[in-house]
């Protein structure tokens, strides 16, 4: 920290008058501290121009006009350092300042100011101090040049006026260095130097833009002591800084006494407190103040509608926002960026996305240029609006303008996660590590929450080593998200771990984390485990909410546990906290499991008195009820109620209802039921398909049995499952034609899936054929479930085909594909096949960790190919991958687990470094 001002060692010393013509450097000011100038490389420049310099006529010299062009800040700073007369080389630092190709930097005030302080010439020094002080274009160089002229007051005497202490508190208001200013401040009033109304107010409105308003009070005070009198600027400042501490009535007590004081406010004043109210949520009073300013005779400007507009959008009042944007132009005060950018956030969150993206037109339109703002604001405008596309064109182009910052790099990573495209996500990332801005824990959350909703919790993992190695520490949203994903991905310890890890860490488990634990508890079947964990949540005084009351009450009645559901719930209500359509749900579920429909259907009558409306989730827990208790039709009724309640049956409800026709042996019912989901734009999924296969089993049983009572050859059918699994899938789709519900892309996508899920991948590559028959083209998912089916089975060339294929049809494979087939190309002794295919990959753009993770680790390691993963690992070194620390200790980790020991020397050197410390 800075100490404070003419009391710091020295850092600069005074040339001595013998010594003027000596080549002495001082240190050069820039943005960036400690560079010093390097070697003069024109001294013929320098020297010309000193010689120009020594003629009285030098300013109507045309030479010197040419060579200025060339003048770059460490020559002007040598000529001042060098040339024989002060006087010529002030005018000569004034007129080249005038040229618009040209800057002074700091190390030219520097030497013009040791000039003329040595020469004890300090009237116009003083004006050059103030020039340097107004120069400086960082906080880091104002300190430094800060430092510079209190060693010049130091050992020349040459002390602050009024006019250059006030230039200096502005400079410093400017950066918002409030200390540093104070420090400033309290030297003034020390040399007896009295303060100018400036002074204060500049002094005041600093601290009140920080909120340090009783400090503010303070210097307020001192003006009546130097019987001066507060103007409106004085006032304006105080209640910014009321408002600003969210205490909007006191802000109205200074503003009365301005008032009586005979201090007109003006239009700062009434924006400040038309703010302060919109902040507080008193928009209305806001917009009245509007009227009354207007009354007032005061002008409002674009700041004084510009926080009302943003407010009503953050509300959804959006037609009043549009209403105050035509009273505002009706004023002829137009609206500027930030009204626009309020604008098309409001209509975004409201949905409306194409007014929004109407308004960023109409802003460029006026002539208005975007900020990063608003560019933000529109990249989620098109994200929202599922344009994504065009979002990511406007991030790119942000990104060459120099114009994206963390909160676009955010935006645009939390795109891809939604759209389960880690593999950019994280190239995202990687270019944030490497050149800026640097990732928040905003970026590492958003990133593992992508991971978590892809089921790849190793890499969420991964980035949450990778999150505290950086320094970036996590946060309970980070816990949150990890917990959650392992109790939903059933590794109950793993959430345990991170559950006490987070206690551990100082960061006091909320409502959300005991709530994620206690339902992966009771997913589990650990229902004791849950009760207990909810015991323990009451005595941390984390009360419970509904949602976590809603987890035990779930768990509780899966586990037919229901008179323990029920007390649970009376004690919710105890709480204050009344039964809502997830609690009676969870019941209903329960009783409908544990074959009582009867009585899941009197707490669905008595939702209905309470006024609490079923979802689709209650209707669905009946219809299986129902179907599990041989009452398909009654259950068919319950379709026609959903629709009265406006709730579309889900997949779910007419798999259950198939399901329980099926059960009666009404597959043709069943059928119908499929027709039905599918006018409705309901998608069948794998289970569907399921259910339909095996009612058609189910039926060429009965056949079967049929045929061999009647005493007929059966045609070498000597069971189901040789005849049948592909003969009844060809059965199921012609089947379905006959009903009107013609296969689609999607039905071979689900069914080649499934397949090969369950390693049925000649039946899945049948189908594939037949679907191409009928003039389909296999997408990407078809392409990505054949491939790994076929390396899991180690059949290489085929998977090498359909890879090829995938390459040919435009579709890019995921980093996991190519782990799957470098590792079944490794596994059946292909090793350059493998070699060549990863270094084509390596070619490509993707984050260097992830190939890490997802190839070398969770690929080839684990794979039990420990060896060709550290050749592999030598081959990106040796093209030079950017390699993260902690990747290092991912796969030091994994290698250690390998039961073979190698040789430390023949690591590669990354890994090498890792084992070594």
């Amino acid at each position: 920290m800075l100490k404070p001002l003419f009391r710091n060692p020295p850092l600069f010393h005074l040339r001595k008058p013998h010594v003027l013509s000596a080549p002495i450097h001082f240190l050069f000011f820039s943005s960036k501290p400690n560079h010093y100038l390097t070697k003069d490389q024109s001294p013929y420049l320098v020297a010309k121009i000193c010689e120009i310099l020594s003629n009285h006529q030098w300013q109507k010299n045309p030479e010197l006009t040419q060579l200025t062009h060339k003048l770059r800040p460490h020559h002007v700073s040598k000529i001042i350092d060098t040339h024989k007369s002060t006087d010529a080389a002030l005018q000569f630092f004034y007129c080249v300042s005038k040229r618009h190709f040209y800057k002074h930097d700091m190390s030219c005030f520097v030497s013009m100011l040791n000039r003329l302080v040595r020469d004890r010439d300090y009237a116009p020094a003083d004006h050059v101090r103030i020039l340097m002080i107004k120069a400086c274009r960082s906080e880091e160089e104002l300190k430094r040049a800060i430092e510079f002229l209190n060693e010049l007051i130091g050992n020349a005497g040459f002390r602050f006026t009024l006019y250059s202490f006030n230039t200096l508190l502005i400079q410093l208001a400017k950066f918002g260095m409030v200390a540093l200013a104070q420090n400033v401040y309290t030297q003034m009033l020390n040399w007896g130097i009295r303060p100018s109304l400036l002074t204060f107010n500049t002094m005041i409105n600093m601290l009140c833009n920080k909120g340090k308003v009783h400090a503010a009070e303070l210097i307020f005070s001192k003006i009546f002591q130097y019987d001066m009198y507060p103007d409106t600027f004085t006032y304006t400042s105080l209640i910014l800084g009321h408002c600003r501490n969210h205490n909007v009535d006191k802000a109205f007590e200074v503003f009365d006494r301005m008032v009586k004081d005979g201090c007109d406010p003006n239009a700062g004043t009434y924006s400040n407190l038309i703010n302060g109210l919109c902040n507080e949520g008193r928009i209305d009073e806001g917009l009245q103040m509007i009227e009354e300013m207007i009354e007032k005779g005061v002008e409002p400007t674009v700041y004084t509608y510009t926080v009302p507009i943003s407010s009503l959008c953050e509300v959804g009042r959006v037609d009043e926002a549009i209403e105050l944007l035509g009273s505002m132009k009706k004023r002829h005060c137009n609206p500027n960026v930030q009204t626009y950018t309020a604008l098309i956030t409001g209509f975004t969150k409201m949905g409306k996305v194409e007014v929004a993206v109407g308004f960023y037109h109409k802003m460029v339109k006026d002539g208005l240029i975007p900020n990063t703002v608003t560019y933000n604001a529109l990249i989620n405008t098109l994200r929202v609006g599922r344009r994504f596309g065009n979002a990511l064109k406007m991030f790119y182009w942000m990104e060459g303008h120099g114009k994206a910052n963390v909160k676009t790099y955010n935006e645009i990573i939390y795109g891809l996660c939604l759209l389960g495209d880690m593999e950019k996500a994280v190239v995202l990332l990687h270019t944030m590590i490497k050149a800026g801005p640097s990732p928040t824990v905003v970026t590492y959350n958003t990133l593992i929450g992508g991971y978590i909703r892809k089921g790849n919790l190793n890499n969420a993992m991964r980035l949450f080593d990778m999150m505290g190695e950086s320094g970036c520490g996590p946060d309970e949203w980070t816990y949150s998200e990890l917990i959650s994903g392992f109790c939903k991905g059933g590794k109950l310890d793993s959430a345990l771990r991170l559950f006490c890890e987070m206690v551990e860490r100082g960061l006091s488990p909320n409502q959300v984390n005991y709530t994620a634990m206690i339902d992966g508890y009771c997913k589990e079947g650990k229902i004791d485990d849950a009760l207990s964990l909810f015991e323990k949540m009451e005595k941390n005084n984390c009360r419970p909410k509904l949602e976590t009351y809603n987890a035990i009450i779930n768990g509780l009645s899966k586990d037919n546990r229901l008179t323990e559901a029920e007390k649970l719930c009376s004690k919710m209500v105890e709480q204050g906290l009344l039964p809502n359509v997830v609690t009676y749900t969870s019941l209903i579920d329960g009783l409908c499991r544990n074959g009582g429909a009867n009585l899941a259907f009197k707490i669905f009558h008595e939702m209905a008195k309470r006024n609490c409306h079923p979802n689709l989730y209650t209707y669905s827990s009946l219809i299986y009820g129902l179907c599990q208790e041989g009452k398909a039709d009654d259950a068919e009724k319950l379709l026609e109620e959903m629709g009265s309640e406006g709730l579309a049956p889900d997949q779910v409800t007419f798999t259950s209802l198939m399901d329980g026709f099926i059960s009666l042996g009404r597959l043709d019912h069943a059928f119908l039921l499929l027709q039905r989901m599918v006018g409705m734009g309901c998608k069948p999924n794998y289970r569907t398909y399921g259910v339909l296969l095996k009612g058609l089993q189910k039926e060429s049983q009965l056949l079967t049995e049929k045929v061999v009572t009647q005493n007929v050859a059966v045609y070498g059918c000597s069971s189901y499952e040789k005849v049948t699994s592909l003969e009844l899938i060809f059965n199921l789709l012609s089947r379905m034609s006959e009903y009107g519900c013609e296969p689609t892309v999607d039905t071979y996508n689900i069914l080649v899936s499934g397949l090969c899920r369950e390693g049925k991948s000649y039946e899945a590559d049948q189908l594939v054929e037949i679907m191409k028959e009928k003039g389909f083209s296999p997408n990407k998912e078809i392409y990505n479930a054949l491939l790994v089916a076929h390396c899991r089975n180690l059949k290489v060339d085929t998977a090498l085909e359909t890879f090829n294929l995938m390459a040919v049809s435009g579709v890019e494979p995921r980093l996991s594909i190519y782990a799957a087939l470098i590792t079944a190309l490794c596994n059946t002794h292909r090793t350059e096949e493998a070699q060549n295919l990863f270094e084509s990959l390596l070619d490509k753009q993707q984050n260097t960790d992830e190939i890490v993770w997802t190839v070398l680790v969770d690929g080839l390691m684990k794979g039990g190919l420990p060896d060709l993963c550290l050749k592999f690992l030598q081959i990106m070194e040796s093209r030079n991958c950017s390699i993260n620390l902690q990747t290092y200790i991912i796969l030091a980790r994994e290698l250690s687990k390998v039961d073979k020991s190698i040789d430390t020397e023949l690591l590669p050197s990354g890994l090498r470094r890792v084992a070594l410390c």
